[in-house]
């Protein structure tokens, strides 16, 4: 690594070949000529090479000078370039931001806000993972991505956490199979749970961890459950009448306003849960960042 001092000198060496004197770059640089030559001369013995011929017109470069001086213009030059780059970074709003999110929060939550951060920063480059809530929340500490989007209940400690909103569990299926599960019952509600076929997400997922709290809480047993991997198929199965589906109750808005899909209602409502953006607790926060989590507060 070059320490301070020797790329002050190599500047140096840089202004006297193209001065053509010492005292000619002294002057142009502000600073003194005994000082000039001393940086030289540290940079000759380092080096055990005479990098300049000395005579009554100034200096001109030895063989030796003239090799080192062109590969210090390349490599001033590439500082110059990136020095460049990151001022028309900053100037145009030039990053990358690296997202997180299930499959089912980053198609209802992420995308149309996405879509509006897109088109007022054009120049940020995106990319999105999209694994398990676990998944993210791993991947997030581990300093893979810059933000999580995320719903409690939440399985790592070292995040910050800005709430945007909230969303409710439910029970919904065709009123199909709602009539069909209440023909002949009296008293549906009192075997509901165990006639009815409850779909839920996998035991990892964390929508199928806040239902089972939910289920403790409340002393509640089903007896028979289907087991599904993603939120959309639960929404699918639910809508071909094969059972009653625990999901998001505002990913199916559209399908509840139809009434292709009915709601089931508690004696007790399952607890609503926040919606948060994550980033790592010693993460820097960059200027896309910023952004991003500020549009979510307009």
């Amino acid at each position: 690594m070059i320490s301070e001092s020797n790329l002050n000198r190599y500047r140096l060496f840089c202004a006297v070949a193209e001065a053509g004197s010492i005292s000619a770059a002294a002057e142009r640089n502000f600073i003194s000529q005994p000082a000039i030559s001393k940086a030289i001369s540290k940079m000759e013995d380092s080096l055990s090479t005479a990098l300049f011929f000395r005579n009554h017109n100034g200096v001109s470069l030895t063989p030796e000078g003239q090799t080192l001086y062109e590969e210090l213009r390349n490599a001033f030059d590439i500082i110059k370039n990136g020095e460049e780059r990151l001022r028309v970074i900053n100037e145009k709003g030039i990053g990358h931001l690296r997202l997180g999110a299930s499959g089912v929060l980053a198609k209802n939550v992420l995308m149309p806000y996405l879509k509006r951060f897109v088109s007022e920063n054009p120049h940020v480059n995106i990319t999105i993972e999209c694994k398990s809530s676990s998944q993210i929340a791993r991947i997030l500490s581990d300093g893979g991505i810059d933000i999580a989007l995320m719903v409690k209940p939440i399985t790592v400690s070292d995040i910050d956490c800005k709430v945007i909103g909230q969303i409710h569990d439910a029970f919904v299926c065709t009123r199909e199979y709602r009539d069909n599960l209440n023909r002949g019952n009296q008293n549906s509600q009192l075997k509901f749970w165990n006639d009815a076929n409850i779909m839920l997400m996998d035991t990892s997922n964390a929508s199928r961890i806040h239902i089972e709290k939910y289920f403790k809480d409340e002393g509640i047993t089903p007896q028979k459950i289907l087991e599904v991997t993603t939120m959309d198929m639960l929404i699918e199965f639910a809508k071909i009448g094969i059972g009653v589906a625990c999901v998001i109750e505002e990913f199916v808005e559209k399908e509840l306003e139809s009434g292709e899909l009915i709601k089931i209602p508690l004696s007790k409502p399952v607890p609503g849960r926040d919606i948060m953006f994550a980033t790592a607790k010693y993460a820097k926060i960059t200027n896309s960042m910023q952004k991003f989590i500020n549009m979510y507060s307009k």
